[in-house]
């Protein structure tokens, strides 16, 4: 039997270029047809390639929700799960049902309709506002099913449909959650084809994986898994189609759109993976293989596969990326659909587009291993691996198993500390809100030169400084012996969105054509722990989640995760969001007071922080997050989640409302979040203190959520309080709850 909890996948949705469904998909795949074709969704005639990978399915067809394509790609890839999977949402159980999403571009889409309206027409509509962030999506399938469990938008750019998968697997292994539905979504934007054209990455034909590797074919869809533990599964009854044994996340550590050219990171993320899930290198029966057609990623992923696998004539690798195209954020999990499927069907699907003379090439060039090209190969596979990797250096690979297979337990509930803090001051202007000072000399105290971060975007820029900062107040310096155990998570609500904003409306102004190779990296989210892990030299666990202003507090919650999981020994954890003139465009309202910021605070094992004699500022008592599924950009009726979210962790603290000394709160001059705060706080914890952090730093999102849990640790560590409860918010009713206390 397995040490740990088991993963299983019982339901599988898919859509994307070559299908509307799993289905049609598979079929698509194994007879080797391709959905690249011209490209339909925004005029491409002065750019240098018209090919791309575009779903028919038009917004109208895929539902009546006013939601952003990646939304509407991605409940309908849900639906299908849900329903192949048999899986009942009761009332009961859709508070153990979460959702974790994967996106790269998020509601790009959305953001270039609004700025095209106000060309065409003056103004935009401002029901596209709140489609805009990544935030959004994950809110969004919750609310289609009215789910009520734990949600993440994880958007590593493309390994973010693979690392929803991991974390999914994660959460359930620790008791928190039943089941998930997890994957990955991305519409087909001009943005993202307007910056790959830009960096002169776009293939001019079709994509061609580990053979011509002349560029990508940008794709859109959504693969969407229902992933649950084996309990819940046999316990329902449930068909079960495989078993998720492991993963293992890396980080480059080098560059911010290309590979390390040794593979170091790959084969540091394609080793975790195979050492969770308690394997051998030649277990692997099959690799769906990032496979990008890109020279500089199909060399670096080659070289990994041939280091750790040798000539062994028992793997075939293929990409399905010749057919689907490269579907960005979705990627990941379009993919992991199709890896199922191929352990399912015992057939290996195969990279398409090569001649004989290519066959014969690639048979020299990679010994013995089986690299299928152009039809599909009949084979049992027990265990299977997929791999994704991203700009930012993000790398993540993921094992399927047809069969159990015994995996170590590496989980622990040893207590987690906080030994570091990291801020970046802001002050008060009359027309902005609350703005930082970002001067030349800040970065070079910090011996960062002008060069690199000349090269960040505002959001990469704050992020750079605060996780500076917290290294250095931890007195951590980063080595060869350490810089695999050391991860972050950065959490964020709106991430880099003057850069996206900006960058499109060139793209609206100027055409297609017309994207910057310079600023296009910049528009990912998760730039900022790209290049926080270039400078500091961080090679392990690296997420960005975009989950509204609570954001802030789930990067702690997710790095506590990481580090009870075994995935790293070291965390820093962040709350960061820019306050610019695209902020105040779509958010600003009178009496409502916008900030910025970014707060970085390190997380250790007690072992850890023991071993470093680290000063330690608090302990993380416990954390907990609960949802009420109502609207994206609402909190009516989720009220009833606030109190779940106090209640549980308390609970698992094991204290009462009278033992906490105060509250630090998320009150933001919106009456709409004000008033849930002055209403239930005094029902639920009567007559305790609350401490607002908005007066001093205007809303500053997922930093200010940050910010009132580094408060609350200083306070304790200056012998001011022994315990403090700290909550935050995000729009489309979730809340979560950290509870800090004296060590």
């Amino acid at each position: 039997m397995s040490g740990k909890t088991r993963c299983v996948v019982t339901g599988l949705g898919l859509v994307c270029a070559v299908g509307s469904n799993v289905s049609e998909c598979v079929d698509a795949i194994y007879s080797g047809k391709t959905g690249i074709k011209e490209v339909r969704a925004f005029d491409t005639e002065q750019c240098y390639t018209h090919k791309g990978a575009e779903s028919d399915l038009t917004n109208e067809q895929l539902g009546s929700e006013n939601y952003d394509r990646s939304s509407l790609l991605c409940i309908k890839a849900a639906e299908e799960a849900v329903d192949d999977s048999g899986l009942v949402l009761s009332e009961e159980d859709k508070s153990r049902i979460g959702v974790i999403l994967g996106s790269c571009v998020g509601g790009a889409i959305s953001i270039d309709k609004y700025y095209s309206d106000i060309k065409k027409n003056g103004s935009g509509d401002k029901q596209d506002i709140p489609k805009m962030t990544a935030s959004a999506m994950a809110a969004n399938v919750c609310t289609h099913f009215g789910l009520c469990g734990i949600t993440a938008n994880i958007v590593n750019a493309c390994a973010a449909g693979t690392l929803s998968l991991s974390y999914a697997c994660d959460l359930i292994r620790s008791g928190r959650a039943d089941v998930f539905l997890a994957g990955g979504s991305d519409g087909f934007s001009s943005l993202a084809y307007a910056g790959f054209h830009g960096l002169h990455a776009l293939a001019q034909d079709s994509c061609s994986p580990f053979n011509h590797s002349n560029g990508i074919s940008l794709g859109e869809g959504s693969g969407v898994l229902i992933i649950e533990s084996y309990e819940h599964a046999v316990k329902r009854g449930a068909k079960i189609y495989c078993e998720i044994l492991g993963s293992g996340v890396s980080s480059d550590a080098y560059h911010i759109t290309a590979p390390r050219p040794d593979g170091e990171g790959q084969m540091s993320a394609i080793n975790k993976a195979v050492r969770n899930s308690g394997l051998d290198f030649s277990d692997i029966d099959y690799i769906n293989a990032h496979g990008t057609g890109t020279a500089k990623n199909d060399e670096a992923e080659f070289l990994s596969l041939k280091t750790l696998f040798g000539n062994d004539p028992g793997l075939s690798v293929s990409s399905t990326k010749s057919m689907t195209g490269h579907c960005l954020g979705a990627a990941g999990s379009i993919e992991a659909v199709l890896t199922v499927k191929a352990i399912e069907q015992s057939c290996v699907p195969p990279t398409i587009g090569y001649s004989d003379e290519d066959i014969r090439f690639l048979s020299e060039k990679s010994g013995g291993i089986d690299f299928v090209a152009n039809k599909a190969k009949s084979k049992n596979i027990d265990y299977a691996m997929s791999n994704s990797f991203a700009f930012g250096g993000n790398n993540a690979s993921i094992i399927f198993s047809k069969k159990e297979h015994p995996t170590e337990d590496r989980t622990s509930t040893e207590p987690i500390y906080i030994t570091g803090i990291g801020t970046v001051d802001t002050q008060k202007t009359d027309d902005k809100g609350f703005v930082a000072e970002l001067k030349s000399a800040d970065f070079k105290e910090r011996n960062v030169k002008t060069a690199f971060f000349r090269k960040l975007d505002r959001f990469s820029q704050l992020q750079l400084l605060s996780g500076i900062d917290a290294l250095s107040d931890s007195g951590i310096e980063v080595t060869a012996d350490n810089e695999n155990d050391i991860g972050m998570i950065i959490g964020t609500a709106d991430g880099p969105l003057t850069e996206i904003v900006n960058f499109q409306k060139n793209v609206i102004e100027k055409g297609t054509q017309s994207g910057s190779a310079f600023l296009f990296p910049n528009t990912v989210y998760n730039a900022a722990g790209g290049y926080l892990s270039i400078f500091t030299g961080i090679k392990g666990y690296n997420v960005t989640v975009a989950n509204g202003a609570q954001a802030g507090l789930q990067s702690v919650c997710y790095a506590c995760d990481a580090i009870h999981n075994g995935d790293a020994k070291i965390m820093l954890a962040a709350g960061t969001d820019e306050n610019t003139d695209v902020e105040n465009e779509l958010y600003g309202e009178p009496g409502y007071v916008l900030g910025e910021g970014s707060v970085s605070m390190i997380l250790e094992s007690k072992d850890s922080a023991l071993h470093r004699n680290s000063k330690i500022y608090a302990e993380i008592a416990g954390f907990a997050t609960a949802r009420t599924a109502v609207k994206y950009g609402t909190l009516d009726g989720s009220e009833q989640a606030l109190g779940k979210a106090v209640a549980e962790v308390l609970g698992c603290t094991g204290l009462n409302a009278g033992d906490i000394d105060c509250v630090y709160g998320f009150k933001n001059g919106k009456k709409s979040v004000d008033d849930i705060e002055d209403r239930l706080l005094p029902e639920l914890l009567p007559g305790i203190r609350v401490i607002e952090a908005t007066t001093e730093t205007g809303d500053a999102r997922a930093a200010s959520a940050a910010m009132q849990l580094s408060r609350a640790a200083k306070a304790i560590a200056d012998g001011k309080i022994n315990n403090a409860l700290v909550l935050s918010y995000a729009t489309g009713g979730m809340y979560t709850a950290v509870l800090v206390k004296r060590v």
